[in-house]
């Protein structure tokens, strides 16, 4: 199973992007799905995550300006982020829980980095 996070890049405060996460390989069942951020030496925090049944929560630093969606068939996630903010410069990872088959995991995508700069 892999995740795999794209759509990082460079914006000014104030912009917009949008975050994509595609699961693949050995995929019986999808559970909750997340993204999570981290800035050189602190801890991975989390930001937003999705049940499959569409339930979601939000850091508070994010709710109101983030929303995230996901595609139960195409074992997707996705992060739109509007209003943002100098703080919210760091690398993006996508998580999700997997049943491969032979039980869940955990599963993490390689990281995606959103830069907010003027």
């Amino acid at each position: 199973v892999q995740l795999q996070a794209s759509g990082g890049g460079l914006v000014q405060p104030g912009g917009s992007l949008r975050l994509s996460c595609v699961a693949s390989g050995s995929i019986t069942a999808v559970s909750a799905m997340a993204w999570h951020r981290q800035v050189p030496g602190n801890l991975r925090e989390l930001v937003a995550g999705i049940t499959n049944g569409g339930s979601t929560n939000y850091a508070d630093s994010v709710r109101g300006r983030f929303t995230v969606s996901r595609d139960n068939a195409k074992n997707t996630i996705w992060l739109q982020m509007n209003s943002l903010k100098l703080e919210d410069t760091a690398v993006y990872f996508c998580n999700a829980e997997v049943n491969d088959g032979q039980g869940w995991d955990d599963y993490w995508g390689q990281g995606t980095l959103v830069t907010v700069s003027s």
